[in-house]
């Protein structure tokens, strides 16, 4: 097989994987995630062919990797600082992340995971007005399943910690309703349990990240 040629393979079984995970976690597909791995596939081919520009498979795999994912991997770098308390530089990688052509899915996505950090900064009143606009569902079609447990969880610890049971439990309940068996669905009905023998100290009131 010529080396344009497995390229091209390797472009379209890219597609077709990372876009059927997409779909398993409940996403829907990405346009321009299928349009970006396209055109670097292409451009991969036309240098191969036209300008006799060897291109080494793995390399050609890790750059499509780091460009039609960018934006989860700076959220991931944020996520890294935020567990370490460094806020202000999470917050900043957050900010670059929304700003280099993330996808309606990865918008959510970093909204999701900001506003989780700003729970764990005591920020109560900004995460339950971003959880609520995350939950918006006008969003439904493009927040994955496991972000959409994510958002009701940590929403309902936000809820608790102004003392707002009525939506704590709400929330808590969407969160088993969203993704029955999880993490998140575990520890939601371990707070509601908790909460229905009136422990006094809770282990629900703890922000939970992705």
């Amino acid at each position: 097989m010529g080396l344009h040629l497995m390229i091209g393979l390797i472009g379209l079984l890219y597609i077709l994987i990372f876009g059927g995970m997409a779909l398993l976690r409940r996403e829907g597909l990405s346009i321009r995630f299928a349009v970006e791995s396209v055109i670097l596939t292409a451009l991969a081919v036309i240098f191969i062919v036209f300008l006799q520009v060897p291109i080494h498979p793995v390399l050609f795999l890790l750059l499509l990797y780091l460009v039609t994912l960018r934006v989860r991997i700076f959220v991931d770098l944020a996520n890294s600082f935020a567990a370490r308390g460094r806020y202000a530089q999470a917050e900043k990688i957050y900010q670059l992340a929304s700003q280099i052509g993330p996808d309606p899915t990865n918008k959510l996505i970093v909204n999701v995971n900001r506003a989780i950090m700003l729970l764990q900064r005591g920020e109560t009143d900004q995460t339950i007005n971003l959880f609520n606009e995350i939950l918006n569902p006008v969003n439904r079609g493009n927040l994955g399943v496991k972000y959409e447990a994510a958002a009701h969880y940590n929403l309902a610890v936000a809820y608790l910690r102004q003392n707002n049971l009525s939506k704590a439990t709400i929330e808590f309940n969407s969160t088993i309703d969203s993704w029955p068996g999880s993490l998140y669905a575990n520890r939601a009905q371990q707070a509601l349990d908790r909460q229905q023998h009136k422990d006094s100290s809770p282990v629900e009131d703890k922000p939970t990240g992705n």
